[in-house]
């Protein structure tokens, strides 16, 4: 059986195909995307959404060539239909809606954030992990509890990967916001050496980084041109918000008392974040798990792997009944193949 995902609920658009023999063995084809890359500001959902039309043709042909598929080949189609970008997420549903309708195949609604979980725990083996969710959309620490993902914190205004964009942005470091895999925040610590006091926000087991992002900002822009200071505020930037993420994390752990430790969502790619993550877990004497960065970001592999779990377990979708959902929250999702958690 093959399975076609696509992913296009923000800057990503991805189409990605895994194969599943029917038993217990599922292999990832292909994995292919293409980003929007606004030249200044943020996403811009519209310009973003054009940037999907005119680029999906070539994405969808070059992953059924990697796969060495054609399109009447692929069993089951899936989509995101949400979180993200209006516009944009339907760029990626009206697609999977035409391709499901012509060529007569079932049609699989996806959850973004719930996708991000499921390839990360395909990919390190994990059963029942504490995840941290970590994108420029979402902020969450989650667990599997009957059927669902249920969040034990996240943030209460601004995700960290948003933080850390608009920061960069707002001092003149980006767009672009990675050069050769590192985010400009990381860039820019390295110029630092010294650490500055600034808010550090924890409520409970959320987070809010606000008042973070605001200090920070204030301060840098009385030291513009100081290239060692906006590094040393870079560092301390950096640290506050993943010592942040550490401490809500190893909170829920010993709270559930389980053994691992997952890492999802674009700012997994991190390199600092991995490893005050992984001496977290060591302490704890509990398995740490991140994901690579070719399935860290947005990708279609993710929604096509989340996909098949949910075709073998019944859930489906008529092509004319599959709406966006923007607000499409991961505990809201039934999940049939978390029943035993």
């Amino acid at each position: 059986m093959y399975v076609l995902g696509i992913e296009s609920t923000s800057h990503t658009f991805g189409v990605g195909i895994v194969e599943y023999d029917g038993k217990d063995r599922v292999r990832i084809l292909s994995n292919v995307s293409d980003q929007y890359k606004p030249l200044s500001g943020g996403i811009h959902p519209r310009e973003a959404a054009i940037h999907h039309t005119r680029i999906a043709p070539l994405i969808l042909k070059k992953a059924l060539k990697e796969a060495s598929l054609s399109l009447r080949e692929i069993d089951v189609y899936a989509i995101a239909l949400g979180p993200g970008l209006g516009p944009c997420l339907r760029v990626g549903a009206s697609i999977a809606r035409f391709l499901a309708s012509y060529y007569k195949k079932p049609l699989i609604p996806v959850n973004h954030a719930v996708a991000h979980i499921e390839i990360g725990k395909f990919i390190n083996k994990f059963k029942d992990p504490v995840v941290l969710y970590v994108s420029g959309g979402n902020t969450l620490v989650a667990v599997q509890r009957k059927s669902r993902y249920r969040v034990l914190g996240e943030t209460l205004d601004i995700p960290l990967g948003n933080m850390f964009d608009t920061f960069t942005r707002e001092i003149g470091l980006a767009p672009p916001y990675v050069v050769d895999g590192k985010h400009k925040i990381d860039i820019c610590a390295e110029w630092g050496s010294e650490f500055i006091s600034l808010p550090y926000t924890v409520k409970g087991s959320d987070l809010s980084f606000s008042g973070l992002l605001t200090a920070a900002l204030n301060l840098a822009r009385k030291h513009i041109g100081n290239k060692e200071m906006i590094g040393n505020i870079c560092l301390s930037v950096r640290e506050i918000a993943f010592n942040m993420l550490v401490e809500v994390t190893e909170r829920a752990l010993v709270l559930t008392r389980k053994h691992e430790v997952l890492l999802v969502g674009g700012v997994a790619s991190n390199r600092c974040l991995r490893t005050k993550l992984e001496t977290m877990a060591k302490h704890h004497k509990s398995t740490y798990g991140g994901t690579p960065i070719e399935y860290a970001g947005d990708n279609g592999a993710m929604i096509a792997y989340t996909g098949l779990l949910a075709y073998i377990h019944g859930i489906a979708v008529k092509p004319e009944d599959a709406f966006i959902r923007q607000r499409w929250r991961v505990d809201e999702v039934d999940l049939p193949w978390l029943k035993n958690y």
